[in-house]
């Protein structure tokens, strides 16, 4: 394409990338500088249209959106925002739901995770809400749950092929086999969140009036659901 056609392109596609730093930063902080993360927003866009491949029959909004995404989270990663304790807290929940399910060969319902931590259940849901926004980076960080499985990411448009590691390649493939059958065991309501917000791309508030509770509360089950795969993920790889 020419200069003219790529900066219409990019100029097209400047609110997609308000809308995906929009849904990333739903959870997080005002703290969290939103300009820094637009600005990487763009940088995703602008990789996007100058790597875009017509001929892999890829449509570009759906390329262009994993790429600016990429970014986003990068950006937000390299901040390091989240205070030590609220990750040492979600690592803690993470670990008692997996050690809890392993024993109950259940999931745990909220009451019965409290106990497990030592606290009542308004404290834990309290808790839930406060690590909320460390869950934003989830699914990706699912990956990394085990670093001897953790594998580089296969970047948009590029097939398994070109890495020089096939086994780790089929590494990534189970572990992400693994973390589908843990989404599909989900009890069901954090499976609708899940599938809500990261399936329909539906905002929290969104979400809320679909299941008829608050945004607040909805960032709770997306937290525990996220803790919940984490741990459980974690403790069957041990």
């Amino acid at each position: 394409m020419n200069q003219e056609q790529r900066n219409r392109l990019i100029e097209d596609h400047v609110n997609l990338v308000h809308y995906i730093v929009g849904r990333v930063t739903a959870t997080l902080p005002a703290s969290v500088d939103r300009e820094d993360l637009f600005s990487a927003g763009i940088i995703g866009l602008i990789k996007a249209v100058d790597r875009f491949d017509v001929a892999r029959g890829v449509k570009f909004d759906t390329y262009a959106s994993t790429v600016i995404r990429g970014e986003v989270m990068e950006c937000l990663r390299a901040r390091d925002w989240a205070p030590r304790v609220l990750r040492r807290q979600a690592r803690q929940i993470a670990e008692t739901i997996g050690e809890l399910e392993a024993q109950l060969g259940y999931p745990p319902d909220d009451d019965e995770i409290a106990e497990a931590l030592q606290m009542d259940t308004e404290q834990y849901q309290e808790i839930l809400g406060k690590i909320s926004g460390t869950t934003i980076l989830s699914l990706d960080q699912l990956m990394e749950t085990q670093p001897h499985l953790a594998t580089e990411p296969v970047q948009p448009g590029q097939s398994a092929r070109h890495y020089d590691n096939p086994t780790r390649t089929l590494e990534q493939a189970e572990l992400q086999q693994m973390i589908a059958k843990a989404i599909e065991e989900l009890p069901e309501r954090e499976k609708h969140v899940i599938a809500l917000y990261y399936q329909e791309e539906l905002t929290l508030r969104e979400i809320g009036e679909v299941l008829g509770v608050t945004e607040s509360r909805v960032c709770q089950i997306h937290a525990q659901a996220i803790s919940r795969l984490h741990g459980c993920l974690a403790h069957r790889l041990m």
